[in-house]
């Protein structure tokens, strides 16, 4: 979370396990969020509507609603970002909680030093998302263009996918820091990770190779080994 930020982040936690709730709000309090603590899906749902939240904290298997039925009807109203919490661990439940709008997935039991740290992922990312883009320091500028989806270096356009695209805009937005591929694939392709599946590498080959090609060099995105990638810039 951003210590130069007037207030703390508002986090509305719905979970209906008194325990792991009064866990939630302890932990979530002594890191500085403003915590609101829910035990069903109707009353989440309310508050959630009522009051305006920077996240949402939200178990998937809720008496009187769903999770997932919380967060579509959510979804009518609100852009407040949304992290599901399940002990189900069902692929099925993951793909249902993203096409639905989630924007991160917890699977039962999680370490608090976990959530904390994709909840302060995430916070960082809107807050990003709010602001324009900063120019790489360097001998080189790059422009992004969220209405295109795509980066300008000086009079072209390195003609990304969506998905390069937003791969290359978090990127942007953690340089200097290794993001993993578990937590790129969540949060760009929207799936779990296999280490079988080659999509992410060849999504950063693409990226790298239309950089090259439009004569961006002020940044490089490397690959970290056993952990993930990073992408470094000049004189940053």
């Amino acid at each position: 979370m951003n210590v130069e930020s007037r207030l703390p982040a508002r986090v509305l936690a719905i979970e209906d396990d008194p325990i792991l709730a009064a866990h939630l709000g302890e932990h979530l309090g002594r890191c500085g969020f403003s915590v609101a603590l829910r035990h069903d899906g109707d009353e989440g749902l309310a508050l959630a509507c009522r009051e305006d939240f920077d996240l949402i904290l939200m178990d998937i298997m809720l008496p009187t609603r769903s999770g997932l039925d919380v967060l579509a009807e959510l979804r009518r109203a609100r852009r407040v970002p949304v992290i599901l919490m399940s002990a189900l661990g069902a692929e099925q439940d993951r793909i249902a909680g993203f096409s639905q709008g989630a924007d991160d997935y917890l699977p039962k039991p999680f370490s608090m030093g976990e959530m904390v740290v994709r909840i302060e992922a995430i916070l960082r990312r809107v807050a990003y998302e709010r602001s324009p883009p900063q120019p790489c320091i360097g001998d080189s500028l790059l422009h992004f263009d969220d209405a295109r989806t795509d980066v300008q270096h000086g009079h072209q356009w390195a003609a990304l996918t969506t998905t390069e695209y937003r791969l290359l805009e978090l990127l942007w937005q953690h340089k200097e820091e290794v993001l993993s591929k578990p937590f790129l694939y969540q949060h760009v392709l929207r799936r779990g990770y296999s280490q079988h599946d080659r999509s992410l590498d060849m999504h950063v080959s693409n990226i790298r190779r239309k950089l090259a090609a439009i004569g961006y060099v002020a940044c490089r995105l490397t690959s970290v080994w056993a952990k993930g990638y990073l992408l470094t810039c000049l004189d940053a």
